[in-house]
């Protein structure tokens, strides 16, 4: 349910506006005047706002200049019964989405309403979207280790240096990457990723280097590999470690000449490619086992980047469980949550095999399981040592029959909020406008749920 503050220091204008919006399915919050309004803003969140221009303290406009530094996506519909049009061109100018005059229309009133709400909607999904196709988000944290990485990043970036990032799995080396090459001089060329290890061992030749058609079975036409795909560049290489032998001592003659030639071809190619690589592996010992090239490492090490895991830098977690939190509300379209004290120390205590990629799929599972507050105890009951409340027993070959029907985390996350909507949907009876407010999610939302999962009655 859309959430709107009305600002006005006139209890029967915000009276007459309240018995409006609220009959129209809006949650309303009252200020008496724009200090009040202003110190709500800070306090909670909100969809829209309502602000009077005239008022004691704290006039209309202040409001809507410190609002917009707070919140610039938060729309605000200016009212005023001393309006002009000077007015509304000042209003319009610092921000508001639109402006009414004292008494408001009520047509107008409801169609601006409702057109401000869908433009704020139409702006969260933009930035969504942004945020998936550029896949760069910020290396949170504070803690020593990172700063150390933040820092080599800032030297590194902007030489030709070949950086060989090392850490676990989800510890966050792509992150590292993207940054490098963000700040790199090449920023405006390609990033290309090629994930080693997902690569089979008889292809990643031809996936590096590119192939001419017919130099094999399947080679039906030329095809222009990652090398050529990154010239001008960088060509981030991700699990190193798990090469073929072949392939890097290609990679090294790469790195040497700055050339390369297509599979089953003669010509060689001139590439201008800066490497970044990754691994999850202690590479000397892949040298010692004769899995890697000792000259191949010292030509990717020459800066090395060691990222920590998760549990070696627990005091970083608030802030990435937070940023988590929010960020992925924003994806499913509901209300902020908010952790407890006690829920961010469970998740400082917990032991992170996965990581922050582990990190972000427990926000992820506690925003869909919990209520508003997300406590200790949800914290316990949805850690990967206890999946009771999943409905899953603890005993290995109970747990593994359960899990194995799942192909893809995803479609674990669809099975439990299948369960969860059509529970709190039995419970209410089937009334969809109060299920919509008791999971606090539009009852648009809620019809697409029920659409997408076939739910019936």
């Amino acid at each position: 349910m859309p959430r709107i503050l009305i600002i006005d220091d006139e209890k029967s204008i915000r009276s007459t506006l309240r018995e409006i919006l609220e009959y129209e399915k809006y949650e309303i919050v009252e200020a008496n005047d724009g200090a009040e309004g202003l110190l709500l803003l800070k306090k909670e969140d909100f969809d829209l706002v309502m602000c009077d221009i005239k008022m004691p303290k704290m006039d209309g406009m202040e409001v809507l200049s410190a609002a917009s530094e707070l919140k610039p996506d938060l729309p605000f519909i200016m009212i005023s019964g001393h309006g002009s049009i000077d007015t509304a061109v000042e209003a319009t100018k610092k921000g508001a989405y639109d402006f009414l005059q004292k008494p408001p229309d009520l047509n107008r009133l409801l169609i601006t309403v409702r057109n401000a709400l869908e433009k704020k909607e139409l702006v969260t999904e933009t930035k969504i979207l942004k945020r998936k196709v550029t896949k760069t988000r910020d290396i949170l944290g504070h803690s020593s280790p990172i700063i150390r990485i933040k820092d080599t990043i800032e030297k590194v970036a902007p030489t030709e240096a070949r950086v060989l990032i090392t850490g676990e799995n989800g510890s966050g080396k792509e992150l590292v990457a993207r940054w490098i090459h963000e700040k790199s001089n090449r920023a405006n060329g390609p990033l290309v990723e090629v994930n080693c290890a997902a690569i089979p061992s008889e292809l990643i030749e031809s996936e590096l280097f590119g192939h001419e058609k017919g130099s094999f079975t399947s080679a039906i036409k030329q095809r222009i590999g990652k090398f050529e795909q990154a010239n001008g560049g960088t060509l981030f290489l991700d699990e190193i470690g798990d090469m073929s032998m072949s392939a890097q001592s290609k990679v090294l003659r790469a790195l040497q000449e700055n050339k390369i030639t297509r599979v089953g071809g003669e010509k060689e190619i001139s590439v201008d490619v800066r490497i970044i690589a990754a691994t999850n592996k202690d590479l000397f010992k892949e040298i010692e086992e004769g899995n890697f090239r000792m000259d191949l490492y010292h030509r990717l090490s020459v800066i090395i980047i060691h990222v920590p895991t998760l549990n070696e830098r627990s005091d970083d977690i608030p802030e990435i469980a937070q940023n988590f939190l929010q960020e992925i509300c924003e994806e499913y379209g509901v209300p902020l949550k908010k952790f407890s004290a006690a829920a961010i120390k469970a998740l400082q205590s917990y032991q992170w095999t996965g990581n922050i990629r582990e990190l972000r799929n427990m926000v992820e599972r506690l925003i869909i399981l919990s209520d508003k507050e997300i406590t200790e105890q949800d914290v316990l009951m949805n850690s990967g040592a206890n999946r009771r409340n999943m409905g899953f027993e603890i005993d290995s070959t109970t747990s593994t029959n359960n899990f194995e029907k799942y192909n893809s985390y995803q479609d674990f996350k669809d099975e439990v909020e299948k369960e969860y909507i059509l529970h709190k949907l039995e419970k209410n009876g089937w009334n969809v406008t109060k299920t919509a407010e008791e999971m606090e999610i539009q009852r648009s939302h809620l019809y697409n749920k029920i659409e997408k999962y076939g739910l019936k009655r």
